[in-house]
């Protein structure tokens, strides 16, 4: 049900409750810009090390990264440290993030901001 002058809601056998808001990409990408990859002092968005992001209609969200080279010491935690901000936004319902290697990564993926701040232009 929605009430005109309140957030929308839906009834269950338990009574009304709120329905989730739908999440935006934006907050996806905010989530994961909390996260850095710990040789580089730039987040890992910046960096265009996440390739794509999608929402589902219950608010379950994929993501699809890489990292910077095959053998990078952080293959393990990073893509944990990002699962771990994604889910961490209100509404998330799950999470799964993949780790890619199709395109390879190379620095021209890099933000503008990213390249000013490591003084890659």
């Amino acid at each position: 049900m929605n009430d005109l002058n309140g957030p929308a809601t839906t009834w269950t056998p338990d009574g009304e409750t709120p329905v989730p808001a739908k999440l935006t990409e934006e907050q996806l990408i905010e989530a994961c810009a909390t996260v850095y990859d710990p040789e580089i002092p730039v987040n890992i968005y910046e960096l265009g090390l996440i390739y794509a992001i999608e929402i589902d209609d219950d608010n379950g969200v994929k993501v699809e990264m890489t990292l910077t080279a095959p053998g990078c010491p952080s293959a393990q935690e990073l893509p944990e440290q990002v699962q771990n901000a994604i889910l961490a936004v209100p509404g998330v319902s799950s999470c799964q993030v993949e780790t890619v290697w199709d395109p390879p990564w190379d620095p021209t993926r890099m933000s503008e901001d990213a390249r000013l701040q490591l003084n890659m232009f």
